[in-house]
């Protein structure tokens, strides 16, 4: 089987940046006919073996934590005309749903984590890589509001998480990361401009 033209366009940046936000405005602008999306972290590692307690206390923001090696494998797939079946994953209990996500092949694929640009192997199978910069104070406050509200956190837990591991984590992997990107989106994910752009490459491609 001729390898499908699909293009893929990685989208990453820190944690509270405006990643899934600037996805969802070219979904909006484009419609998703035509765009699978996946998301990194559906990919975090299975713990069923540790307590919950235990499973509270994994670096989630370490590359490690995440099952890079299956994302790499479902994409060649997915470039290979194949469906795939995409874990989920449950953010309270740190454990894979028993439900998954069907993606198709799809003339543009778009893969969205802060953690993407650095695995070597699924970067190079990316055509375009975009890197969305936020301040940092605008990051933590958009990350304790997503946490308290929707993932019932508290405040306390969330400042704790950020400073030992949030922060480190993006010190060390996501920042330095953003060297490989070939667009940055200034400012968070608010900027016409880029989604002008980004539209009308999908446009063209679809």
């Amino acid at each position: 089987m001729d390898r499908p033209q699909s293009y893929v366009i990685g989208i990453s940046g820190g944690s509270g940046s405006g990643k899934t936000t600037l996805v969802n405005s070219i979904l909006q602008h484009t419609g998703s006919d035509s765009i699978a999306v996946i998301r990194h972290d559906w990919y975090y590692k299975h713990h069923p073996h540790l307590p919950s307690a235990g499973r509270d206390q994994v670096n989630f923001d370490h590359p490690d934590a995440l099952d890079t090696a299956l994302l790499v494998k479902q994409l060649r797939a997915l470039l290979d005309g194949q469906t795939v079946t995409a874990p989920q994953y449950d953010y309270d209990t740190h454990l894979r749903l028993a439900q998954t996500i069907t993606i198709r092949p799809s003339p543009v694929i778009i893969i969205d984590g802060m953690l993407i640009f650095t695995d070597p192997v699924l970067k190079g199978m990316m055509d375009l890589k975009v890197y969305v910069e936020t301040d940092p104070d605008i990051r933590f406050i958009r990350r304790m509001t997503r946490d308290i509200e929707h993932r019932g956190r508290t405040r306390e837990s969330v400042v704790r998480q950020y400073l030992e591991t949030v922060k480190p984590m993006h010190d060390r992997f996501v920042a330095p990361s953003k060297k490989y990107a070939d667009i940055i989106v200034p400012g968070g994910s608010r900027s016409d401009s880029v989604l002008a752009l980004l539209t009308a490459k999908i446009d063209r491609l679809t």
